[in-house]
């Protein structure tokens, strides 16, 4: 892969890693994605990151549909909850496909990219 792709993707790795959004299963294939690069393990560490990604990145609907559910009102609070819906439904009006917290933003600009690392 070029320097500046597998440079973007590292990148985007530490911001997967440090998004409070981040799963433990996800921040743990970060984590050896990271600790792999060049070794012989850096590709299966890849195609794990991917999968683990593919898993775990949300789709704007299904965040959406959390937002205005009773789980999400009582994870966030009532408010709260009103205010990432509203925030939901703009990304979506604006063409966003994907959940806008910084591991899933993240996780999709790697996905946009996952043929350089499978």
């Amino acid at each position: 892969m070029a320097k500046a792709e597998r440079d973007f993707i590292v990148e985007k790795v530490k911001e997967v890693l440090a998004a409070p959004s981040c799963c433990a299963e996800l921040k743990e294939a970060a984590r050896n994605y990271l600790d792999a690069l060049d070794t012989d393990r850096e590709k299966e560490a890849g195609k794990f990151l991917v999968a683990e990604l593919e898993e775990d990145v949300q789709d704007i609907d299904s965040v959406l549909g959390f937002f205005s559910s009773d789980a999400g009102r009582g994870y966030f609070g009532a408010e709260k909850a009103a205010e990432m819906a509203e925030l939901a439904k703009k990304v979506k009006a604006e063409g966003g496909k994907t959940c806008f917290c910084p591991a899933c933003a993240a996780g999709q600009a790697i996905l946009d990219k996952k043929e350089a690392l499978l």
